[in-house]
Parts: structure tokens; C-alpha cells; sequence
């Protein structure tokens, strides 16, 4: 296929991309890849190619959004992978941007826990109290983690943070709005690399409720969600979700015990992160392919969510 025939360009080649192509290949969409080599990013005879492409996916690593999306964003489609930038002048000049055709791969809002969580009115579970949030494994134990650009605070400037807590604050932010953060505690425990491989940040939401997120690369292991109503709560590990309720549920000696189980789902947490990947792409190709222009909530509340990253 001659190179000015590409109607969608990529931009990176590491392993989210490689996600992302799999799901254009099963959809029988050709592709152009433009794999920066250099510290400017900017190959040029390779960037004209890119430049033709009406539909772009910047997958590359996160200081080089910005800067592509400021070279880019006229007149195309634009799939960027979050964070859209690492600081706060950045994140104030793409929120001038004209949104319509931009569009931010927050894809938890397209997980199965998003789904439920944004269908509990039958439920009954009342006003939201409290949301504690952990993601956690073991990254940093990786050799290969030394020199991984995630491990470099130049590259990767709030580590664990806007790599993989983002993902849940997001979720949070987008269903169930959050106020503003309290506290954000950035810590390095691996002493590999100068960017921070554990954090804990706590967030008030706009009703009043409390919530806190944790995120390590120097732990075992660990998922958990837990939304806790006035009247019940909803539980997710890697294997299931629950939902419980009602509150006042006692024992034979008028003791209160554990919500009665209202419903449950099975879950397998690969094949729902890919789902939830693919449910994004799909949702920013039936945008960009009819030359329709995105809602502008959904620019709006990834702007608002990169704010909570940085404003205290």
C-alpha cells in the first residue's frame, strides 16, 4: 500500500501499540507506524507520511503527547493514550483545544465495572460514602525495570501515579465526580530509577464521600475495588463482583452481619482490560470514521481527571 493511501497512522511501537494494532488488524484496518528514534521524534520524512493520515493514534511514550498533539490535532482524528501531558502548562494549552475531534484513552469508562457501576439504581444502595481503589504488583522487581522509562522521572515525572492509578481515578472522576485531592504521597521503595513506584492519594467527592487510591510497582500482586453506599456496597477483585445490600441485615441475636448478596458477576480481569481497550477503540472509530464529533463531556472530564494529578 503506497504510504499517502494510509488513512490511520500510529505513533510508537511498545507494548500498548502493539494491543491497539491487533484490534485494527482483526478489523482488517491498514496502518502506517511512525516509531520515533531519536530525541527530537521528529524523523522527517517519515512525520510527512504520518501527517497525511486522517485518523492518528499517539501511543508513544508520555512527555512526547503534548507535543504531538500540538502538531497534529488540526483537521484529524486524534486516539492519545493518558496522560495527555505531565504538567500543568501543558494540560491548561490542550484544554484550549478545540475537543471534537480529540479523544482520550481513559478505557476503564468501558470496563464491565464501569457498566455496573453506572446501573445500581435498582439496587437501592443509596448515597456513595466512601471508594477505596488498589492496584498493585510487582514492576519494579523486573531487571528490566532499571532501565524501563517508567522507572525515569524525566519520562515518566509522577510514576505509579499517572501510569496506573490514573486509570481507576478516572473511572471515579467520570461516574461519580471528584471535588478536588487532599493528600498525594509519592514514594520511590524500590530505590530503582528517580521516578515513584508507589503512591496513595486521597480524594473528597463533590457529595461529600472520601476516596482513596493506591498503586504500587514494588508490592505483590493486589486488586481491589470497594464502593461503599448507605445502604450496601460494591466489591470487585480479579475474579468477581459483588454487590450486597441492604444495610441492616442482622443476625438471630440482632447483631449485624454482611449485606445479603443482591448480585453477583464472574470476572476474568485479562480478557476484560482487553474488552475494555477494545470497547475505547471501537467508541473512537465510530466517532472519527463518520466524521462525527466527540461529546464534549468526554474531553472535558479527561481534562478534569489530569487536573486531579496535579492540583492540590
Amino acid at each position: 500500500m503506497e504510504p499517502h493511501l494510509f488513512k490511520i497512522g500510529i505513533i510508537g511501537n511498545g507494548s500498548q501499540s502493539k494491543r491497539i494494532q491487533k484490534i485494527l488488524k482483526k478489523k482488517k484496518f491498514k496502518f502506517f507506524i511512525y516509531k520515533p528514534k531519536g530525541p527530537s521524534y521528529f524523523d522527517k520524512k517519515e512525520f510527512e507520511i504520518l501527517k497525511k493520515c486522517k485518523i492518528i493514534f499517539i501511543i508513544s511514550n508520555n512527555k512526547t503527547h503534548f507535543k504531538y498533539l500540538k502538531k497534529l490535532n488540526k483537521s484529524r482524528y486524534i486516539f492519545c493514550e493518558k496522560p495527555p501531558c505531565i504538567n500543568i502548562k501543558d494540560l491548561r494549552s490542550i484544554s484550549k483545544m478545540k475537543s471534537g475531534r480529540i479523544f482520550f484513552n481513559f478505557n476503564f469508562r468501558f470496563s464491565f465495572l464501569s457498566r455496573v457501576l453506572s446501573n445500581l439504581k435498582n439496587f437501592k444502595l443509596g448515597e456513595l460514602l466512601s471508594i477505596n481503589s488498589y492496584m498493585a504488583h510487582g514492576l519494579a522487581f523486573k531487571r528490566e525495570y532499571k532501565t524501563n522509562w517508567r522507572s525515569k522521572r524525566s519520562e515518566n515525572k509522577l510514576g505509579v501515579l499517572e501510569m496506573l492509578l490514573i486509570h481507576n481515578i478516572d473511572l471515579v472522576n467520570y461516574i461519580f465526580k471528584i471535588k478536588k485531592p487532599y493528600s498525594i504521597n509519592l514514594k520511590n521503595f524500590s530505590k530503582i530509577g528517580d521516578s515513584f513506584d508507589t503512591c496513595n492519594v486521597n480524594y473528597s467527592l463533590n457529595n461529600g464521600g472520601t476516596a482513596n487510591f493506591f498503586g504500587s510497582y514494588s508490592s505483590p500482586y493486589y486488586k481491589k475495588n470497594l464502593f461503599i453506599f448507605k445502604n450496601g456496597y460494591v466489591e470487585q477483585n480479579e475474579k468477581k463482583i459483588e454487590i450486597r445490600g441492604p444495610a441492616m441485615n442482622l443476625d438471630k441475636k440482632g447483631l449485624f452481619i454482611k449485606p445479603k448478596l443482591l448480585k453477583s458477576y464472574r470476572l476474568n480481569e485479562k480478557k476484560d482490560y482487553e474488552l475494555s481497550l477494545k470497547n475505547s477503540v471501537d467508541y473512537f472509530l465510530k466517532y472519527s470514521l463518520i466524521n462525527k464529533k466527540f461529546p464534549k463531556q468526554m474531553f472535558k472530564s479527561s481534562i478534569d481527571t489530569n487536573y486531579l494529578l496535579f492540583v492540590k
